[in-house]
């Protein structure tokens, strides 16, 4: 299919959403009314007024949440607060998830360190059930100093990944070339912290010290604009896509942040799964071969 036969098929899906999909705003967030703790057995707590989460682990448990609602395309931003200190062998995952075996997913997950050594930002999209599309960074800063902004921006051409309004990675929709992409499943935000010490520092060879326990993780500012399944007569494509209010519909990286993104990878991208020839064989995936990846 020609690009611009694409272009013109994803607005039409677009727009065959307004019968059945209601526009989440940013109005009123706060996290009782649009979460709920899990799991964790109390070491979930939703504080000050619903305007901070806090997640926690020990040798017992970790704990978790997930959104009320869930979201099919959207612009959806998070704040947290890392683990802090000796973080090894403690993963905070915060996340898209469809359900069932053929489930989409779209992946933030930080694996935690020795003292003074780097987080590894981790970044994987699932559709239908198969995932293996990683790539992983360090950030520019310490992500347990303060709290800083994790975005996920799910539209039908593509997902890009930002952190501080700084863009990481950009996956486009390839269906043309038949690599799947998420666009029929609604999803949840969820989000965990929880002991991989088996796997998550250095393969499994640093573990964690519970004397540090517990370890915690702290959340604040969700905000999300999306499409949110409901039998009501708004829609998130209520006037042009390309107006102010439903603009992430149809955002794309403009030439800016297009720059941003290649800094980010040239400086602090340490895994990227289209590079790394040994894993595939028998030939990269095919989007790898295309512009889908910077």
């Amino acid at each position: 299919m020609a690009t611009s036969s694409l272009v013109v098929v994803q607005l039409l899906m677009v727009s065959l959403l307004a019968s059945t999909f209601v526009l989440s705003s940013a109005a009123g967030r706060t996290f009782d009314k649009d979460f709920d703790i899990t799991w964790g057995d109390g070491r979930g707590k939703i504080l000050n007024n619903g305007q901070l989460l806090s997640l926690s682990l020990d040798q017992a448990s970790g704990s978790g949440f997930q959104s009320k609602d869930e979201y099919l395309f959207g612009k959806i931003d998070m704040q947290l607060k890392l683990v802090s200190g000796n973080s090894a062998g403690t993963v905070t995952a915060y996340y898209l998830s469809s359900q069932g075996p053929t489930h989409d997913e779209i992946d933030f997950e930080f694996l935690g360190n020795l003292s003074g050594d780097p987080y590894t930002l981790h970044t994987n999209v699932f559709s239908q059930g198969k995932g293996n599309k990683e790539q992983q960074f360090h950030l520019w800063f310490d992500p347990t100093a303060d709290f800083h902004k994790y975005s996920i921006l799910w539209n039908p051409q593509r997902i890009v990944f930002s952190v501080d309004d700084t863009p990481i990675r950009e996956f486009k929709n390839s269906e043309s070339i038949g690599v799947p992409f998420p666009k029929n499943q609604p999803m949840r935000i969820y989000s965990s912290l929880w002991n991989a010490d088996d796997w998550a520092t250095k393969g499994g060879l640093v573990k964690t010290d519970w004397t540090n326990a517990p370890f915690t993780a702290s959340y604040q500012n969700f905000n999300a604009e999306a499409c949110v399944p409901s039998s009501g007569d708004s829609s998130c494509t209520s006037g042009s896509p390309s107006s102010n209010k439903n603009a992430w519909l149809t955002q794309e990286l403009d030439s800016t942040n297009q720059g941003k993104m290649k800094w980010v990878q040239k400086n602090y991208m340490i895994y990227d799964y289209c590079k790394d020839t040994k894993r595939f064989p028998e030939g990269m995936p095919v989007e790898c071969a295309t512009s889908n990846l910077s």
